[in-house]
C-alpha cells in the first residue's frame, strides 16, 4: 500500500506537466482540404519541435468570419492563433453589412505565410474557337463583341469576382458575371463551357492548365509566376494590376511581445525550411515569411485597396 501511495505521489508532478503542456489551437476559418487548410497542417507539424503540439481547428462559415472571430475573441495567451486571409481581413469588412471583428485592430500579426497568384483562364476549346491565344487577343475580341463573353466566380465579392470587375474596368471591356456557390462549382462551369473565362487561384487551376483543358492568358501578380514562366502578368499590359491570394498567421490583439516573437520565430523558420518550400511549390504557392510589422502593414494596405473595389462591384453579404 505504501509503495502504491509513493508511486501516485511521484506521478503528480508529471500530471501537472502534462496539463501545463496544452496544445496550441490553430484556427483555420475554412473547411478542410483546401490550400489554406493544407498549408496550416504542414506548418503545424513543422513547428511542433519548437512550440509543442499545434492542433488545426477548422471553423468555416460566414465567408471565413466565424473562424476569424473566434481568434479575435480568444485570450491573448499564445494558445489560440489563426489564419488571416485576404477575404477575412481585406474583403469581408467591405462586403458584410455587419462585422463581428475589426480586422485592423482585433489581431496581433505574426507573419505572412503564402502568396498564390490568381490567373485569367479561358476554356481551352472556347479560346481555340474564338482564335484567342493571348491577353491582347482576348481584349480585342471582348471589345469587338461586347457582352458576348461571360465569366464565373466563387460568389459575389469573391476574389475572382473582384478581379474580373477590376480587369473589365482597366481593359475597357464588358462581360457578364455569373456567381457560383464556391470556387469548385465555378471551375466546373468553366471546364464544361458554361462560362468563357474565370480569374481562378493558380493552385486549383494549374492542373487543368497543364492538361490543356484551360488556356492561361495572364497571372494577376505584378511579376510572372515561376510556375508559369511563359504566361505574362496582366500588369505587363495594365500597369500595377495586382490582385492575388495571400494568407498569414495572427493572434488575438494585445498578445505579449515575447509570445509574438516566439511564434514569429517558429513559423518564419518553418516557412524557410527546404522541405516546406518544396511542398508549397507543389501547390504553386510562394512562401512569404515577413516580420509582424510588415504583415500588419500588408493587412492595412489591402484593406484600403479593396474598399473601392468592393463598393464598385455592388456586392453585398448579410
Amino acid at each position: 500500500m505504501k509503495q502504491l501511495l509513493a508511486l501516485c505521489l511521484a506521478a503528480l508532478p508529471l500530471l501537472g506537466m502534462a496539463q501545463a503542456q496544452k496544445a496550441i489551437r490553430l484556427v483555420v476559418p475554412y473547411a478542410a482540404g483546401g490550400p489554406i487548410d493544407v498549408s496550416a497542417r504542414l506548418l503545424a507539424d513543422k513547428v511542433k519541435e519548437s512550440l509543442g503540439s499545434v492542433i488545426v481547428d477548422n471553423k468555416p462559415g460566414a465567408g471565413g468570419n466565424l473562424g476569424a472571430d473566434l481568434v479575435a475573441k480568444a485570450l491573448p495567451d499564445g494558445m489560440t492563433i489563426g489564419i488571416a486571409a485576404v477575404a477575412t481581413h481585406a474583403i469581408n469588412p467591405w462586403l458584410f453589412a455587419k462585422m463581428p471583428y475589426d480586422s485592423a485592430r482585433d489581431f496581433t500579426p505574426i507573419t505572412q505565410i503564402l502568396r498564390v497568384p490568381n490567373v485569367l483562364v479561358m476554356n481551352a476549346d472556347a479560346a481555340k474557337r474564338l482564335h484567342i491565344d493571348s491577353l491582347q487577343d482576348f481584349v480585342a475580341y471582348a471589345k469587338a463583341n461586347p457582352a458576348k463573353l461571360n465569366y464565373g466566380s466563387g460568389g459575389l465579392g469573391s476574389a475572382g469576382h473582384l478581379a474580373g470587375e477590376m480587369f473589365k474596368a482597366r481593359a475597357g471591356i464588358f462581360a457578364v458575371h455569373i456567381p457560383y456557390n464556391g470556387g469548385n462549382p465555378a471551375q466546373l462551369a468553366l471546364l464544361s463551357g458554361q462560362v468563357d473565362f474565370n480569374f481562378d487561384n493558380l493552385a486549383t487551376a494549374a492542373p487543368n492548365i497543364k492538361s490543356g483543358k484551360l488556356k492561361a492568358l495572364g497571372v494577376t501578380t505584378l511579376t510572372r509566376s515561376p510556375a508559369l514562366p511563359d504566361v505574362p502578368s496582366v500588369a505587363e499590359s495594365y500597369k500595377d494590376f495586382s490582385i492575388d491570394t495571400w494568407w498569414g498567421l495572427v493572434a488575438p490583439a494585445n498578445l505579449p511581445l515575447a509570445l509574438q516573437a516566439k511564434l514569429h520565430k517558429a513559423f518564419s523558420e518553418a516557412l524557410q525550411s527546404p522541405d516546406i518550400k518544396t511542398r508549397f511549390a507543389a501547390m504553386y504557392a510562394e512562401p512569404t515569411p515577413t516580420t509582424p510589422e510588415v504583415f500588419g502593414a500588408l493587412i492595412q494596405s489591402e484593406l484600403k485597396k479593396y474598399e473601392p473595389m468592393v463598393k464598385a462591384s455592388g456586392a453585398k453579404a448579410e
